[in-house]
């Protein structure tokens, strides 16, 4: 809110272009907190497709959290007002390929109870096929 009341006082006082450039810095920080949020989610959606692959099956709560991930992903990727979305396909395709190393760790911890190091569970599924279908998911009803 302080940039807002920065704004404010620099356009009654008539420093347009540092109006502009106040602007722009706060369009740069709304699309970065767009960027984390997706990115998180991102994580989170992994998770539990690696969780199912691994293990061969699923649960209510996983189904749930996969479906909340997704949501929240196009949720947060959709410009409301101006249309469109925040990130192209190829750089959604980027976070998930970001996101993954870090999804396989979290999934280690939590599948088959733990009793496996990451690397045994990143051997246990197939990197490229948990992507496609994080992706497929995620544009399948946006």
């Amino acid at each position: 809110m302080e940039e807002l009341s920065e704004l404010k006082d620099l356009l009654v006082s008539g420093h347009i272009p540092e109006a502009l450039l106040l602007v722009e810095e706060m369009t740069e920080m709304s699309k970065e907190d767009k960027l984390n949020r997706i990115y998180s989610f991102s994580v989170v959606l992994l998770i539990h497709l690696i969780k199912q692959s691994a293990e061969k099956r699923s649960t209510r709560s996983w189904e749930i959290s996969i479906f909340n991930a997704v949501k929240q992903i196009q949720r947060s990727n959709k410009r409301r007002k101006a249309g469109g979305t925040y990130l192209t396909v190829d750089e959604l395709m980027e976070t998930l390929v970001d996101a993954y190393d870090l999804a396989v760790r979290q999934a280690a911890l939590e599948a088959f109870e733990g009793r496996y190091e990451t690397e045994a569970i990143a051997n246990m599924i197939d990197r490229t096929v948990i992507l496609d279908q994080a992706m497929g998911l995620i544009l399948a009803s946006e």
